[in-house]
């Protein structure tokens, strides 16, 4: 670095945010590999259009101006970058262009930071790596959208291709009942309870489609409009004007994906403009590829374990085609929680038929099943291993045992049946045939309020397996009622938090203090990560305890992490941040699993990063910082330092 004449490197880091969150040693450091250049009055420091340059410039001395051109060659003066700030930040970390312009306004100096030592910065320092989230996240987006973009399709799907040749022209319903745009909701109402539909496509003289408009349009609609009657409210004035639009030869798996990715309930054939057909997620589950794929309507309606079986081998399928063609990671985690949610639930229903054919009876008393771990925060993709639980209703006086055999032995008749479907048993024994797992609303309140309070590793265990529970099937009230035991409890007892926190800064992100990769040194696994335990847990067990802290019961991470941003308790950089972090991990997850599944290996969650490319390795790295900055969130928030006091 050429320091002649030029300011004090150190100084200028000190007064320019977020590098003052720096100790003095790691300045002096970053200093030595800086440099130093000047740009005259009136020279440009890079152009619109021109590619990164990799470089983030420290502003020294002088001011420098950011200009947009347009078409015309017309430039627009976009601000200006005084000293002590800095400029480049857009494209610094990425392989992109420069939106606009930056020349000199006078003498310009800049200390220059390449992005390696950037990245190195972002990985190491949690509290600087916070100011750049947004950053980060556009980077990581980016490259995992290239990445899922070079998917092969043949890498990841062993559906039979008949299903995919399937045309949606053959599931449509044809002909469409529709209605006009002068049409009023009062008719379009009666419309919709004559044909027990909920949604009507608007379309014009030509039936060239306009909008749809649903029962909850109809509502809002009445509601927001006040005095006006149903007779002067037209459809044109309600309905949504964009609907998703496939053309007739489209296949079957574009629909799908289109369902999920665009989260609507129809979509509309159109050919030449015109609407011939419609497509709703009946039509989907409805449809079978020539015998091999059974989907959710024939799963709701088989009426014996085998054939249940059958559904749920094929579901993978399902896993593997989504993938295949590229769609987004919620996306995935929601159709494959759909899917093994209604195998669950049928499991569940010939279960209790059996008790009564077997002498037993009908349940004693209501009574819910509830998923928990990564079924319960609808993460499942492959079907692993079981965490799940019964919840029933208070028995009265001298019926406690009766009820106690009652649920437990429907609980190892659905365990046992839900094996046989695939869902492996859970070798620590959280499962609904487990006592401990299975147990009337009162002991459940009891059990929660101990493992809060009583600090202890197991209890601590127990506590995080049980605060991912979602409700699949029975009485909705009783998983609600444990709910508000459990927020109770949480409110009265400062330290629950703590421990959880403190439990799980235990271990870290495995990024090495210069952001190289922590591997397995020895063993099976000898250089690979597991994604699982080292990284994505961390995620979900930092989000979790911001959600219970703030009394949301939604089980997701990503619908944790939109509650918490709506409430304010997390920024929403660094919740995008996470997000896309945790998206870009569990892609990761699914591919390699299904890789080795394909190869008839366990999916084990383990991956060697030597293995990935370079940008994947970037994603891959971004993640793991994402990581460390979620961890260092939580332990400021939840402060572990008070608990170690108390505690001594």
């Amino acid at each position: 670095m050429d320091t002649k004449n030029s300011p004090n490197p150190v100084a200028v880091l000190q007064s320019i945010q977020p590098f003052n969150y720096l100790g003095v040693d790691t300045l002096n450091k970053l200093a030595a590999e800086l440099e130093y250049k000047t740009y005259p009055r009136g020279t440009y420091v890079f152009r619109q259009g021109e590619s990164s340059k990799h470089i983030l410039f420290l502003v020294a001395a002088g001011i420098a101006e950011v200009v947009i051109t347009n078409e015309k060659g017309y430039e627009t003066a976009m601000g200006l970058r005084r000293q002590h700030e800095f400029f480049g930040e857009t494209v610094v970390l990425t392989d992109g262009v420069y939106p606009a312009s930056v020349k000199a306004v006078d003498d310009l100096s800049c200390y220059l930071l390449a992005r390696e030592l950037l990245e190195e910065l972002i990985q190491k320092h949690p509290e600087f790596s916070g100011f750049f989230s947004h950053i980060l996240t556009e980077r990581m987006r980016l490259l995992y959208e290239e990445i899922v973009a070079e998917q092969a399709y043949n890498a990841y799907s062993s559906v039979e291709s008949s299903l995919f040749r399937k045309r949606i022209i053959d599931v449509m319903s044809s002909p469409v009942i529709t209605c006009r745009p002068q049409d009023t909701i009062s008719n379009i109402a009666r419309i919709m309870k004559d044909n027990n539909i909920s949604a009507l496509i608007v379309v014009d003289e030509q039936q060239r489609p306009q909008g749809l408009i649903t029962e909850k349009d109809i509502i809002e609609a009445i509601i927001i409009s006040g005095t006006a009657h149903p007779d002067e409210i037209t459809a044109a004035r309600v309905m949504k004007p964009g609907i998703v639009q496939l053309p007739p030869d489209a296949y079957f798996n574009q629909a799908l994906l289109a369902i999920a990715k665009h989260q609507v309930k129809q979509l509309a054939v159109v050919d030449r403009g015109q609407l011939i057909g419609i497509v709703t997620i009946m039509d989907l589950i409805k449809t079978r590829g020539t015998g091999t794929l059974v989907l959710t309507h024939d799963i709701e309606t088989k009426t014996d374990l085998n054939g249940l079986c059958a559904a749920s081998k094929e579901v993978d399928n399902v896993l593997n085609a989504l993938v295949a063609e590229k769609a987004p990671v919620p996306q995935i985690l929601e159709i494959m929680a759909e899917f093994h949610d209604r195998l669950t639930r049928r499991v569940i229903y010939l279960m209790e038929l059996e008790m009564v054919s077997e002498g037993y009876g009908k349940p004693p008393a209501s009574y819910c099943w509830v998923n928990m771990g990564s079924a319960g925060r609808r993460e499942q993709t492959l079907r692993t291993d079981q965490d799940n639980a019964i919840i029933y209703a208070d028995p009265p006086p001298g019926e406690e045992d009766t009820y106690a055999r009652y649920f437990l032995m429907l609980g190892e008749k659905v365990v046992e049946g839900l094996a046989n479907c695939g869902f492996v048993k859970c070798n620590g024994g959280v499962m609904a045939s487990n006592p401990l797992w299975c147990r009337c609303i009162s002991d459940w309140k009891k059990v929660a309020g101990e493992w809060i309070s009583k600090r202890d590793p197991d209890n601590i265990r127990m506590l995080t397996i049980l605060l991912d529970y979602r409700s699949i099937y029975g009485d909705l009230d009783l998983p609600r009622v444990l709910w508000d035991a459990i927020f109770d409890t949480i409110n009265n007892s400062t330290a629950a938090s703590h421990l959880l926190t403190q439990d799980d800064l235990k271990f870290r992100a495995p990024l090495s203090i210069l952001g190289g990769f922590i591997t397995e040194k020895s063993g099976p696994y000898k250089n690979q990560i597991n994604l699982k335990a080292s990284a994505c847990l961390h995620i979900v067990n930092c989000i979790r305890i911001f959600a219970i802290t703030s009394g949301i019961t939604e089980a997701s991470t990503f619908g944790r992490l939109k509650e918490l941003i709506r409430l304010n308790v997390i920024k929403s950089d660094d919740a995008e941040l996470i997000e896309a972090a945790y998206e870009a991990l569990l892609m990761f997850r699914i591919r390699e699993n299904l890789k080795k599944v394909k190869q008839g290996k366990p999916a084990d969650n383990y991956i060697n990063p030597y293995n990935l490319s370079k940008r994947e390795q970037s994603i891959l790295k971004d993640a793991f910082s994402a990581v460390n900055r979620l961890q260092k969130i939580t332990s400021n928030t939840f402060s572990v330092f008070w608990l170690n006091y108390i505690t001594r």
